[in-house]
């Protein structure tokens, strides 16, 4: 099974026809998908200036887009490294056991739904680098009330999301699934009572 560096040079190699290219990008988000593989999809595509069916785009956009997505790729890698160490640290201080974000990340290893957006066609419009930068930075600081991506504080609970875990806080601004460690417990609350009122008034 090719990886993602295999498959970003398929996909930047001319000698390939558009069909492998196009083909060995989509593989690409096998490996690395931050708002999961159609989300994730979507956004390049929109990013990059071609549609999401097209099946023969310019290969200047095709390459635009895995650019877009090796960058996303080079944060979160970074990201992974120094969770690893810090994990290595705390376990050699005598801390066993992971903490809530910890669950989290655990999860989301491998970068993929790391920024969950249940509804394809709902999704930051930022780049990815930086929506991944703006988690990271979440993560790395006291929980808050609003979503981390783009600042917005009218998160709804969802069940049934077709993710781990299958409910959370979504923002209705950028549509991603807020992780649970950057949100502070009456933020959650508060996402929890919308989702009531939804439901009562429907």
């Amino acid at each position: 099974m090719a990886g993602f560096r295999s498959l970003a040079r398929q996909v930047r190699d001319p000698r390939n026809d558009l069909a492998l290219r196009r083909y060995s990008l989509r593989k690409c988000l096998e490996r690395f998908a931050p708002y999961g593989h159609r989300a994730t999809w979507d956004h390049l595509c929109s990013q990059a200036g071609f549609g999401c069916e097209d099946r023969s785009p310019d290969p200047a956009r095709l390459v635009a887009a895995l650019e877009e997505l090796e960058a996303a790729r080079a944060v979160w890698l970074a990201y992974e490294a120094d969770f690893a160490e810090r994990r290595r640290k705390e376990k050699h201080d005598g801390l066993r056991r992971p903490g809530s974000d910890d669950d989290w990340h655990r999860r989301t290893w491998g970068g993929c739904g790391v920024a969950w957006c249940d509804d394809p066609d709902v999704h930051p419009r930022a780049p990815l680098a930086e929506v991944l930068r703006r988690l990271i930075a979440a993560l790395e600081r006291e929980p808050g009330a609003s979503c981390p991506v783009c600042g917005d504080t009218s998160l709804v609970w969802k069940r049934g999301l077709a993710h781990e875990p299958s409910s959370g806080a979504v923002c209705t601004g950028c549509g991603i699934v807020v992780p649970a460690p950057v949100l502070t417990p009456d933020a959650v609350a508060r996402a929890r009572a919308r989702a009531l009122r939804t439901l009562v008034s429907a």
